[in-house]
């Protein structure tokens, strides 16, 4: 595609992911945002908690100078707080509705239009149905807080679904149950729609075609990013985010070409979305070693090339 992606979409990326010295919500978070939205080349970015008060406010002000869109990614405080919001023990999961509250109050003190949130654990087979009715029921009460708390915007809510088998090991889990869950959540909120990311469709065994036409009546956000899957001796084995390119990945130029084609031809670019402009993230984690200006670099270059060829 030989027209430019500006004014279309918005590339983002994953500061915590990117930056992994900052994904407990704590280091040299205000530097390393400041690092990505000084380059033009991202009109987004998804940044996550941050625990100190004046390095929030200084992150916000930031953001708010910057003309980015801002997505707010919940995944690292729900997975490392280990919250659970379609546990089966009605405790453990209104502490988690509970916490995921102040990821909304968050999540709109530094401007951003998407909370990205994710299930829990997945359970016995036979389980799985009440586990679906306690995720509608914590995601209906999240949306209603957002609604409640929104003053100019109210917040959206995008149910990123990951892995059952490999790495997170999340009870959403399939497309298809997602989508269940959300169009569920839909019928009382119109603040609720699903993330996408490319690194998690390997590790469900979808194709991007399979998974983004049973999402696309509530796409609302999209991933691109690797796993490895292969080798389970492999130190970046799953859900690990590897950068394009690696040997032993399961994404590299043509699974993402393939997948901005689709994206594409599900509407996604000319879509209404939250945000601005439709966002189009990068999820990648520098290895041991790695450096994360070579990872993004990386990352530019291979998106570059990739919207050359849609």
């Amino acid at each position: 595609m030989q027209q430019s992606w500006k004014g279309i979409i918005n590339v983002g990326i994953v500061h915590p992911m990117i930056y992994p010295e900052t994904i407990r919500g704590e280091g040299p978070i205000l530097e390393t945002v400041s690092k990505i939205v000084s380059d033009n080349f991202f009109g987004a970015i998804e940044v996550s908690w941050i625990k100190s008060d004046d390095v929030r406010k200084r992150v916000a002000d930031l953001l708010e100078s910057s003309f980015v869109d801002v997505v707010y990614c919940g995944g690292p405080p729900i997975l490392i707080q280990k919250l659970n919001m379609n546990s089966l023990d009605e405790n453990v999961r209104s502490n988690a509705v509970k916490e995921v509250k102040k990821l909304v109050d968050e999540a709109y003190s530094l401007g951003a239009r998407i909370l990205v949130v994710l299930s829990g654990p997945d359970v016995e087979a036979d389980k799985r149905g009440k586990a679906k009715e306690q995720m509608v029921k914590s995601l209906e009460e999240v949306c209603s807080y957002a609604q409640d708390k929104g003053k100019d915007y109210t917040l959206m809510i995008s149910l990123e679904y990951f892995d059952r088998e490999y790495d997170k090991k999340c009870l959403l889990g399939p497309t298809r149950d997602s989508v269940d869950v959300i169009a569920r959540v839909k019928e009382k909120y119109e603040n609720v729609g699903l993330t996408v990311d490319l690194s998690h469709l390997p590790l469900l065994h979808e194709s991007p075609e399979e998974a983004l036409l049973a999402a696309r009546p509530y796409l609302e956000h999209v991933h691109i990013g690797n796993c490895i899957m292969k080798d389970p001796s492999h130190p970046l084995y799953g859900d690990q985010h590897p950068r394009f390119g690696i040997p032993e990945g399961e994404n590299s130029l043509d699974e993402l070409v393939e997948f901005l084609k689709v994206i594409k031809y599900v509407g996604y670019f000319n879509k209404k979305t939250a945000t601005r402009l439709p966002v189009v993230s990068f999820e990648v984690k520098p290895a041991p070693g790695e450096s994360s200006e070579v990872l993004i670099a990386n990352s530019k270059r291979f998106f570059e090339e990739a919207w050359s060829k849609i």
